[in-house]
């Protein structure tokens, strides 16, 4: 099968694309014949050797995708050949930028038939994520003020739909470019963080969440209310230790489970949640695509197709 792989730590021009073996289902999995994967912000970041210090190579990269089961392995009852599904690999586990692979079949969820393959995996590590921040590590609640940060991203943009959904008031930075389709998903400010210090037009928020890390992160929690809270996806396994005592600072589990997959759907299919801008790289470019990624200033999402 066609893979775009790494035999070493690096930039995205370590990325190889070739062959590598085809996957076998082991019990209670599956091999899915992969149509989309999308890239996200950890896949550079594995690719550099800074979420792996170890690591058995060759490493393929990934961690969402959708497509279609072509092999059933013992046990699976719940599936069929031929199936649609979409979701994202077991937590530590990469390896989506491939034709096929093999995954516990209890944690993928059905694709709908009007969901293209694109669009499934663009929101599916995205969703999970934005999930997981805003509902299960915020708890944010319909009235509260949250501030998004790095709002044009794919779970940033993600997460201002769901806390509007939720009855939030949501301010996010970006730049000034992006700040009219952000108010049209549900923002109601944005701050160009090009221009203005966040810290200096936002106060007393009820809850943050932080995609960006570094310093950004560390100054998310001035923006907080006493007894405020904040999340983060950027700032590496742990949370960064507020410098103030009377906030909490969260880093949210991602358990990969269909329930939270489903949710996205029935997100997506009430209207809640839009597909973000979707920019595709065949997998032969899966190099390029890291490139962009790398770069942090993309609107919405990159997915590889296959074929």
């Amino acid at each position: 099968m066609k893979a775009a792989y790494i035999e070493k730590f690096g930039g995205p021009e370590v990325l190889t694309y070739g062959d590598l073996p085809d996957p076998t289902a082991g019990a209670g999995q599956i091999v899915v014949d992969v149509a989309a994967a999308s890239v996200n912000g950890a896949d550079w970041k594995v690719c550099s050797g800074e979420y792996n210090g170890v690591a058995k190579f060759p490493l393929c990269l990934g961690r969402d995708f959708s497509g279609t089961v072509s092999t059933l392995g013992a046990d699976v009852q719940d599936l069929k050949i031929g199936d649609e599904v979409f979701g994202v690999l077991e937590t530590g586990r990469d390896g989506t930028y491939t034709e096929k692979l093999a995954i516990g079949a209890a944690i993928v969820a059905k694709k709908p038939a009007g969901l293209s393959h694109v669009d499934a995996a663009a929101i599916a590590l995205t969703g999970l994520t934005a999930l997981c921040a805003i509902e299960d590590s915020l708890k944010l609640k319909a009235g509260e003020t949250i501030l998004i940060q790095g709002g044009a991203g794919g779970v940033a943009s993600f997460a201002i739909q769901l806390a509007k959904h939720l009855g939030a008031r949501v301010i996010t930075t970006a730049s000034a470019a992006n700040a009219a389709w952000l108010r049209e998903i549900g923002a109601d400010q944005v701050i160009d963080y090009n221009t203005t210090d966040f810290t200096k037009a936002v106060s007393n928020c009820d809850a943050a969440f932080d995609t960006v890390g570094g310093d950004v992160a560390m100054r998310t929690f001035a923006v907080l209310k006493p007894g405020g809270r904040a999340t983060f996806i950027g700032s590496g396994a742990q949370a960064p230790k507020p410098d103030r005592s009377d906030v909490t600072a969260l880093r949210p589990a991602v358990p990969r489970t269909r329930r939270h997959l489903e949710r996205v759907l029935e997100l997506h299919k009430a209207g809640a949640i839009r597909i973000p801008p979707v920019t595709l790289f065949p997998l032969a470019k899966a190099a390029e695509a890291l490139k962009v990624s790398a770069g942090r200033h993309l609107k919405g999402k990159l997915v590889l197709t296959m074929r």
